[in-house]
């Protein structure tokens, strides 16, 4: 089974490495919450520190992929500039980027009559 939704021969070589960069990173996310689990579960310490460097490289790898689709796929570098290390209530964090830049494109210089 393909993991392609459309026909392969209308997609792009761009198109199909974003797609396996989106694969990727499911898995990355995937194998961290196993492994995090399993952190949890063991009584073994020595085992779960094992389990949670590799829970952590997991982790490096979904940010390296993430940052592979912000350099490549559009939307994603302006998402993550509004969403990441920021301070605040996440959901809300849209509407602030709108409210800043709706005053900034306004020059509030009053009528020039």
């Amino acid at each position: 089974m393909s993991q392609y939704h459309e026909p392969v021969e209308k997609l792009d070589e761009k198109t199909m490495n974003i797609s396996r960069a989106l694969n990727s990173l499911k898995e990355e996310i995937e194998a961290v919450d196993w492994y995090n689990q399993r952190v949890t579960s063991s009584n073994d310490p020595e085992l779960r520190e094992i389990m949670a460097h590799n829970r952590d490289e997991e982790i490096e790898h979904a940010c390296m992929l993430i940052e592979w689709l912000r350099r490549n796929m559009d939307k994603w570098d302006e998402e993550l500039r509004t969403y990441l290390f920021t301070d605040g209530p996440i959901s809300h964090l849209e509407e602030k980027v709108t409210e800043i830049m709706n005053d900034s494109s306004s020059l509030n210089i009053g009528d020039l009559k």
